[in-house]
């Protein structure tokens, strides 16, 4: 098979192109759910999320997340190469189970906590943060 000098440009381009890129995640945010919780349905009451509607600056977005009687809680980003930001773990000596932290988003998608109880029972929540400026890449 011959390649043409135009055909290989073409590939080259291509090649380049998709390496410059962002990976688009094409996930649902059930599909994260789903993922943290291995299939089973989550409950949207007993937990409850603080992040900011719009972010100046995808590199450093707070968020709060408070889930009573949790014992660990997950937080995802949607529209980021990977979802999984951070889990946060709590023991019986825990004083509350809630976490506040930054976190870095690529645009404007939805940020999921889900947090699993102590009775195994899980409770989701989540929240469009608008991104003005760009933090992984954008």
């Amino acid at each position: 098979m011959e390649v043409t000098r135009r055909e290989t440009m073409a590939i080259g381009g291509a090649a380049a192109l998709s390496a410059f890129l962002p990976n688009v995640s094409l996930a649902s945010t059930n599909d994260l759910i789903m993922g943290v919780t291995g299939g089973a349905e989550a409950a949207s009451g007993g937990i409850s999320m603080t992040a900011p509607e719009i972010a100046e600056n995808g590199n450093t977005v707070p968020i709060s997340i408070d889930a009573p009687g949790a014992v660990a809680i997950t937080i995802l980003a949607a529209g980021n190469p990977n979802p999984g930001v951070a889990t946060f773990n709590f023991g019986g000596g825990a004083g509350s189970q809630s976490a506040t932290t930054r976190i870095r988003l690529g645009g404007t998608q939805d940020v999921i906590a889900v947090a699993q109880m102590a009775d195994g029972s899980y409770a989701a929540i989540s929240q469009t943060v608008k991104v003005t400026i760009g933090g992984c890449g954008g």
